[in-house]
């Protein structure tokens, strides 16, 4: 690679979540953040301009990646970037779901506690609600994060509109670890977040919305539940909430 193609790979990652570099040299350009763990590693297969082959070293699982990059993934679990702007995409998605994935929000949350702990407040109750409330905005973001800023289930993208729904609800959770689970839940928008926290809806194994026996055809029209609704996509590592959700929280 020369200097050029250096720079605009620089370029491409500050303004897409990776404000670092680690490396740059004529193979290879590394990039990182202070705000997740990952690594992206640039290259440029057999020295084609401004086609970019992109490795994640300890970064977001290559299938969650690829739902947003199919035809670019390669064999390999490395993705092919032709152009800044495809590189920019690539790199800003990779930085979304290393800043939401398991479980970068208990590990911010845990940096709070510990700051708040050292103030000296153990076991008031003001400390308990500052906690919740600090874990819910991270729990919140990471969400954000994960869906892309849009409603899983309808493709919403009106932050102020969405919310962070918990399939297993925090106070049922046995850890922060699990309160913090991405996969413990979804981004809804405003009325589907309060159907599925009081059980009238859930999700099968496949993603598909079932709605509970106990509204009635007609208010299950007004809430728009009468066609058949999916979640725009759905990880193994969502199924055991939902499993929890459907056979404790959902009103058949």
């Amino acid at each position: 690679m020369n200097p050029l193609e250096r720079s605009l790979i620089e370029k491409a990652g500050y303004a897409n979540g990776w404000e670092n570099v680690r490396e740059n040299s004529p193979e290879r350009v590394a990039l990182f953040s202070s705000r997740h763990a990952a690594e992206a590693i640039v290259s440029t297969p057999e020295s084609k301009p401004s086609l970019w082959r992109v490795v994640f070293p300890n970064g977001p699982q290559a299938g969650e990646l690829a739902r947003g990059f199919t035809e670019v993934r390669q064999p390999d679990d490395s993705f092919l970037a032709e152009g800044e702007a495809a590189l920019g995409r690539l790199l800003r998605r990779a930085a979304e779901l290393a800043m939401s994935l398991p479980n970068h929000a208990a590990r911010l949350f845990a940096e709070e506690v510990q700051k708040l702990d050292a103030k000296g407040l153990e076991g008031t109750e003001a400390l308990r609600l500052v906690k919740q409330r600090i874990g819910q905005n991270l729990y919140r973001q990471a969400l954000l994060e994960y869906w892309g800023g849009a409603c899983a289930l309808t493709g919403l993208a009106i932050p102020a509109l969405l919310r962070a729904s918990h399939a297993k609800p925090w106070a049922d959770c046995e850890s922060d670890d699990e309160r913090l689970n991405v996969f413990n839940g979804f981004l809804l928008s405003a009325h589907f977040d309060a159907l599925f926290d009081a059980g009238f809806i859930t999700f099968t194994d496949e993603g598909h919305l079932l709605h509970s026996s106990k509204l009635t055809e007609h208010e299950a029209v007004i809430l728009g539940l009468d066609s058949p609704t999916a979640l725009r996509w759905i990880s193994p590592r969502h199924l055991p909430f939902l499993e929890w959700h459907r056979n404790v929280v959902f009103q058949e």
